[in-house]
């Protein structure tokens, strides 16, 4: 599965936080993030706890800030469409630096904005201590539909492959002369897009017919059986994985009750 049974977001390691089972890491993703996106917007010191829960699994998994910081800028388009809204939205205003702005579009912006960034740091610290061969063997010991589970695992088997592709189709143009930089070879770089496309459409065929010649059905196997060394996860890891979890429903609770 691309060599290694990593993605470009796994950081290799050996902490604690590696060793857990997948599916316990998925579960306390989700309770966190829905704890978070429940915590009132008004609300500031929820959010500094949040911070530092977050820090300390960082800190069990052995993740430095220098390589988790540059990753999350993924999310720095909607940083900028959520400054926009203390300009755009109504009601009662404020004069902050000379400008009026919406009281509003501060608390939207600061929700959407702060939200945002703890979801994407806990989604990324799933993805640095957890290999792409694990997830669809955890999805099914979650009971996730197996059709489900099943488009995941092509996803993750072909999606090196694709790159591969693409890096391909992108050097042999440089070696004609293409620019890829230059704004006139906009043309040439749609139509590989399109190419990319029909490649990987013709790629899928050939796939779906080899696995039919070799006798799939169309159900898929539960991957959680025979999981190749992927042990399930115990009482105490259950335990131990949720707390981060336990802690972020504590603290949206007691927002809820102070507000």
């Amino acid at each position: 599965m691309g060599g290694g049974h990593s993605h470009p977001l796994y950081r290799d390691g050996d902490s604690r936080v590696h060793r857990l089972p997948a599916e316990v890491k998925i579960v306390c993703l989700a309770a966190f993030v829905l704890a978070v996106v429940a915590t009132p917007r008004e609300l500031f010191w929820p959010f500094a706890v949040y911070a530092l829960i977050i820090l300390a699994v960082w800190r069990a998994a052995r993740i430095p800030l220098r390589w988790m910081l540059p990753r999350m800028l993924i999310e720095a388009p909607f940083v900028v469409l959520a400054l926009l809204l203390p300009f755009s939205e109504g009601g009662e205003r404020v004069t902050v630096a000379g400008m009026q702005l919406s009281v509003a579009g501060l608390y939207a912006a600061w929700g959407i904005v702060v939200k945002g960034t703890l979801g994407v740091a806990a989604s990324l610290t799933v993805a640095a201590t957890t290999t792409a061969r694990e997830l669809p063997v955890a999805l099914s010991r979650l009971r996730v539909p197996a059709l489900v589970v099943s488009v995941l695992t092509l996803m993750i088997r072909y999606i090196d492959v694709l790159t591969a592709e693409a890096r391909r189709m992108r050097m042999a143009r440089i070696s004609r002369g293409d620019s890829p930089t230059m704004l006139h070879q906009v043309g040439a770089t749609a139509r590989s897009v399109g190419s990319l496309f029909l490649r990987s459409y013709e790629r899928g065929e050939r796939v779906y017919l080899a696995m039919l010649s070799r006798g799939f059905d169309g159900h898929v196997p539960n991957l959680a059986v025979g999981a190749g060394g992927v042990a399930t996860a115990t009482p105490r890891q259950w335990a131990v994985a949720l707390l981060p979890a336990a802690a972020a429903v504590t603290v949206a609770a007691s927002a809820w009750a102070t507000l």
